[in-house]
């Protein structure tokens, strides 16, 4: 809390107007704020609000500044600077009309002020130019809606009327004019037309004007209404699904708080949508188990509920979404996981919507606070369950079996607790005796989901393994082959990549993938019987002579690769698995020596490491992997749909391509496939290590690359983020080291990358590794900190009293290491060039000032040597006394004897520099020039 010197509002005004003269705004408005609590007196009372009104205006708190300038007009009609105040706070928040009658106000008391007639003629000209848009929206608006309705109009100029019209609802003022111009109805209209195109262009246009707006985001609930969109987004048009799921999100976020919009007056009712958000999840409930709506529909019906139900974050205790969620539609979700494609009268189902679902239920599990939440959840289930099982009907069996497996990859915690029930191992048993196909594939898939996790295989080693075995040798059906094969490819790789623990003879494991990748170069099988021979190798290559195998099989690794990209996503998590697998990038136990002898002593289990797990093997499956087009799989992978691309499986696609970039020569083949755009949003999302991962891929890349061709466009500035995040102490030297770099090509580039960095708090950063011990990063810091400093924020802290940002720089240059003599005098120069007080300053950071000045004259590096006759120049440049105080040392010696040397292209500049300097000399009469 700020203290002021005394109670009286007079005073606390006085001490008001010091702290705002200082630049201490926040303090300055404290002291208004107490005074304006104790003043009595009308026209004190008036003074003081109009000067916390200016306080707003420098906060950009531009309501607030209205608020407080009215409160001194009511008082005095005629205060000119509360009018003028107000009239620039109403300009900032778009009333112009307001802020010209109060310009015009003041402009009539004082007709000769420059300021009030220029403010005045320009918002004037703003206002007339606003008039002119408004009515050439309206009329444009009008025409487009003409030419889309009219039967006469030809193809491409309804589509150019469509874009038109998207585009304008993207724009505020636009959205405003199409709403204004009875758009809402005119767009029902177009939906009804019953046209794919004419579909899109409407719900495309409604998703721009709902955007961040909740009043219109409550209009299209009213009048286009929810069933309308849900039955939009039920047709089987996956470009109209998706357009209308964006559309939905776009009204959910605006009337959740997405908007943050000051409605005044109409405040209250504008955010009372409490109902309307509970309607439209009621709807995204009852469109998953309907048979109306296309697998597509059902997809991003499950998808939107994925993204809105859980809560974003787990500090806030508010869960009560999941928990209506679970009342009116957990039953709902689990029918969706039981559907069985191959079974008559099933849901319309994509390749991806019983995943999707399973990860919505583990999304909604994971959200629940306490015991009594999850054991509710858990005996829904179990109810569900219970009530499919059914002596005399084999199809509701399976149902029930697919259900489970639905869980077993979703909450696998709730799974396996419900697979360990009476009947549950028996019914899986008969369901693989069964002559039926259908009964014996979903019986195998429940057994593999039922061993993901091997540290609770146990239930299934005992129970599932012998069945599955006969399977594999007895089946000649290879659907079922392949599955039986995957479950026992979970149990070979129990052991993780530990050599010691090979669950399988010698050998087998390698017959075993060998299987796997002759199943997964066969065109003839479906692409979900493939995506099986996936699943094997994902747990098989943690045997380092199946990953060598692996990547020799360059037919297979494109095999592989080219799933990865079809439109079954349910694969991704396999193929980010095998990845990790072959590139090693998994975490790894630090093993300690003496830990291993004290182990070998007690007869403990002490893991070994695979000849073909060391550094070289590994750095050869890379290369082989890059060859074979693994980044431009990658790149195709991340641009998955959310809910499928689990924050796990970023994480594992994070660590892959950490892998394929600790190569500096693999970098460009990594930029030239896309893989510098796709790391941006595993930098951004997902678990905090895959974050960090990515990021550090992206540092690496930036360090080396072209920022321009590796991150194009405004991909750019969001790489500034992750970089920056790289910047602590709980990260490592070399993630430190290689951020600053990235950080220093970024910061080359241009201003607005420069306040980007310095908007991500990154300068405090960049500062303390400027003290660093290690060579390398403090020099990294030093040359970042030589592209910020044309920065006038930073020239600020340079400027500040009571720091030794300035003697540090100084120092620094004297060091022997010339990379940070030359960062360090590149600052150094380029401050002094800016800012005049610096130049001065220098004098009085350090004693060896002018020492470390004379060094840098003489330097043998021409670029440093140069550096430093630039700064002599601003110094002498500066001020006088420092001037005089440079030529009367041994400064002007080493000056006369750089300017005499012959012109030499390889120090020309330093040469062109000691001449200028004596130049500026005589110039201000400091020397004079010889006489012949």
């Amino acid at each position: 809390m700020i203290t002021c010197n005394s109670a009286y509002p007079v005073q606390l005004k006085e001490e008001g107007n010091k702290h705002f003269q200082a630049g201490e705004i926040d303090k300055a408005i404290e002291c208004y704020t107490k005074a304006i609590k104790s003043c009595k007196d009308k026209t004190a009372l008036a003074v003081i609000y109009r000067n916390r009104s200016a306080c707003f205006l420098k906060k950009e708190n531009y309501n607030n500044a209205v608020s407080d300038a009215s409160k001194a007009i009511d008082v005095d009609a005629a205060d000119i600077k509360a009018l003028y105040r107000r009239c620039q706070a109403l300009e900032k928040l778009g009333k112009l009309d307001m802020a010209f009658k109060d310009v015009q106000r003041c402009a009539t008391i004082e007709p000769k002020n420059k300021t009030f007639l220029e403010t005045l003629r320009r918002l004037g000209a703003e206002i007339q130019q606003k008039l002119k848009t408004t009515f050439s929206t309206d009329s444009r608006v009008q025409n487009m809606f003409d030419i889309l309705f009219s039967d006469e109009s030809d193809k491409e100029k309804q589509e150019k009327a469509a874009n038109n019209l998207i585009v304008l609802a993207r724009e505020d003022a636009g959205a405003e004019r199409i709403f204004q111009n009875n758009g809402m109805p005119l767009l029902v209209q177009l939906i009804d037309t019953g046209k794919p195109e004419m579909i899109l262009a409407a719900i495309r246009t409604l998703s721009g004007m709902c955007t961040g707006h909740r009043a219109r985001a409550t209009a299209i609930i009213h009048t286009v209404g929810i069933s309308k969109l849900c039955s939009v987004m039920a047709v089987d048009n996956e470009e109209i699904v998706l357009a209308t799921a964006n559309l939905l999100q776009c009204v959910y976020d605006s009337l959740s708080g997405g908007d943050k919009r000051n409605y005044g007056k109409e405040e209250a009712l504008v955010l009372d949508s409490s109902k309307d958000l509970k309607d439209i999840l009621l709807a995204l409930l009852e469109m998953i188990t309907s048979k109306k709506v296309s697998g597509h529909g059902r997809d991003q019906a499950l998808n939107l509920l994925t993204k809105n139900v859980p809560r974003k974050d787990k500090k806030n205790t508010d869960n009560t979404k999941a928990l209506f969620t679970i009342d009116h539609g957990l039953k709902k979700i689990l029918k969706v996981c039981g559907q069985v494609p191959d079974l008559p009268d099933q849901l319309p189902l994509t390749e991806n919507t019983q995943l999707i679902a399973s990860v919505l239920l583990n999304k909604i599990y994971d959200d629940l606070r306490c015991d009594p939440e999850r054991d509710n959840f858990r005996d829904i289930c179990d109810e569900y369950i219970k009530s499919k099982f059914d002596p005399n009907d084999m199809d509701k069996n399976i149902h029930a079996i697919n259900t489970l497996s639905g869980l077993l990859q979703g909450p696998f915690d709730v799974g396996n607790v419900l697979a360990g029930r009476q009947g549950v191992m028996e019914m899986m048993v008969a369901l693989c005796g069964s002559e039926r196909e259908v009964d014996q594939l979903v019986a195998v898939e429940a057994l593999i989901h039922a061993s993901t996790k091997t540290s609770k295989a146990s239930f299934f080693i005992s129970n599932g393994v012998t069945l599955l075995k006969d399977m594999y040798k007895k089946t000649k059906n290879e659907k079922i082959k392949i599955r039986a094969l995957v479950g026992l490819c979970k149990l070979g790789s129990a052991g993780g990549d530990d050599y010691s623990m090979r669950q399988f003879a010698e050998g087998s494991t390698e017959k075993l993938a060998k299987q796997c990748r002759k199943w997964l170069c066969n065109p003839t099988l479906d692409v979900r019987t493939r995506k099986w021979a996936v699943e094997g190798l994902a747990y098989l290559t943690n045997d380092a002579d199946v990953k060598d195998d692996f990547v020799d099989d360059e037919a297979a690794m494109r095999a592989m690769f080219e799933l990865a990209k079809s439109k079954d996503k349910t694969i991704l998590y396999a193929v980010a698995c095998t990845l990790v697998n072959c590139t090693n990038s998994y975490d790894k136990k630090e093993i300690i020596p003496e830990m291993v002898q004290l182990a070998k002593f007690s007869k403990q289990h002490v893991p070994e490491q695979h000849p073909k797990d060391k550094k070289d093997f590994i750095e050869r499956r890379v290369k082989k992997l890059l060859k074979a087009g693994v980044t431009s799989a990658l790149t195709v992978m991340v641009k998955a749909d959310s809910s499928v691309l689990t924050d796990q499986t970023k994480e594992m696609l994070a660590r892959v391509f950490l892998a394929l970039a600790d190569d500096i020569k693999d970098r460009g083949t990594i930029v030239a496939q896309g893989g510098g755009k796709a790391l941006i949003p595993l930098a951004l999302e997902g678990t905090d290590k895959g974050k960090i991962k990515a990021s550090h891929a992206l540092a690496k890349i930036a360090a080396v690359s072209n920022p321009e061709m590796a991150f194009p466009g405004e991909r750019i500035y969001e790489v500034v983020r992750p970089l920056v995040s790289l910047l602590n102490t709980e990260r490592d030297g070399l993630e430190n080291f290689e951020a600053l770099l990235g950080l220093t090509n970024l910061a080359a580039l241009n201003d607005k990358l420069r306040v980007k960095i310095l908007k991500e708090k990154a300068l405090p950063e960049i500062e303390n590794y400027m003290f660093e011990e290690h060579d390398q990063i403090r020099q990294a810091a030093t040359e970042c900190m030589c592209n910020l400093v044309c920065c006038k924020e930073v020239q600020d802290r340079y400027l500040e009293d009571g720091n030794d940002k300035l003697k540090l720089l100084v120092l620094l240059c004297g060091e022997d290491d010339v990379q940070l003599q030359r960062a360090a005098a590149g600052a150094l120069a380029m401050l002094t060039a800016a800012q005049k007080k610096l130049a001065v300053k220098i004098t009085k950071v350090t004693g060896q000032w002018l020492e470390i000045i004379q060094r840098l004259c003489i330097h043998d590096n021409p670029e440093i040597q140069h550096r430093g006759l630039v700064t002599v120049f601003n110094m002498l440049d500066a001020d006088e006394q420092l001037a005089k105080k440079l030529i009367e040392s041994e400064l002007l010696e080493i000056l006369t004897f750089v300017a005499k040397l012959e012109d030499n292209p390889k120090k020309q500049d330093a040469i062109n520099a000691a001449r200028t300097c004596l130049s500026r000399a005589m110039d201000t009469g400091l020397i004079k020039p010889f006489s012949n």
